[in-house]
């Protein structure tokens, strides 16, 4: 992908989840945070999901625990995309622990769709720096204007993420054995939502890459 259109589609996802960042910072004030603690939380934090599902319990009027253990099984999954990135990230250690601060759905959606290592550096860095200050100007502004806003559901601000997410995960179903991990993945995780907590479908679904791995070991034996 040419450095011009990594560039378009960085700032674009940027926008978007920055727009999403609206409703986070209304949410995050509404269930009683201050307007520094929301937006520390963005700074520090960095990963919408965990984010909002502490605002969420909070909200709900759950405690600090309470909240804790939904973010942090939703934040696990971070640790498995680094997984992913690791021929990604360059630099001395505090250089790639810096840029570690950046790895999110996007940025690594952005970078697993490049074809070599260069290019996919560049769509993790320009997506991830993107993301990170509209993110948290996004927060700034709905912690500030707070609940002037109305409901941020109303106004479609909560499927903004997802539908970006989707579409960043869409060409990757062409990859050989993807569509086995997702049909397989998104099983597992909707059988998983009734009888789990918060979080645990998500990250159960990674179990799906196993029979697509397995698909893709029998497609490469030789045919007798």
């Amino acid at each position: 992908m040419p450095a011009t259109s990594i560039r378009r589609d960085a700032v674009a996802i940027g926008l978007a989840t920055g727009a999403y960042a609206i409703s986070y910072g209304v949410l995050a004030v509404a269930a009683g945070l201050s307007v520094a603690q929301t937006c520390a939380m963005s700074l520090l934090v960095f990963t919408g999901a965990s984010q909002f599902a502490v605002v969420g319990v909070l909200g709900a009027g759950g405690g600090v625990p309470a909240a804790l253990a939904p973010a942090l099984l939703l934040a696990a999954r971070n640790a498995l995309y680094g997984l992913s990135l690791v021929d990604v990230l360059r630099g001395r250690l505090a250089s790639r622990a810096l840029q570690a601060q950046l790895i999110i759905d996007e940025s690594t959606a952005m970078a697993r769709a490049q074809g070599d290592i260069v290019t996919a550096r560049r769509a993790f860095l320009a997506t991830g720096v993107s993301v990170f200050v509209c993110w948290n100007l996004g927060t700034l502004a709905g912690a500030v204007l707070g609940g002037s806003l109305g409901d941020p559901r109303a106004l479609g601000l909560d499927a903004m993420f997802p539908a970006a997410f989707l579409a960043l995960l869409a060409p990757q179903l062409g990859r050989p054995a993807a569509r086995t991990a997702a049909i397989y993945g998104g099983i597992l995780a909707l059988v998983l939502v009734p009888f789990t907590p918060v979080g645990v479908p998500i990250l159960a679904a990674i179990l799906g890459v196993v029979p697509a791995t397995r698909a893709l070991r029998r497609a490469a034996e030789p045919v007798a």
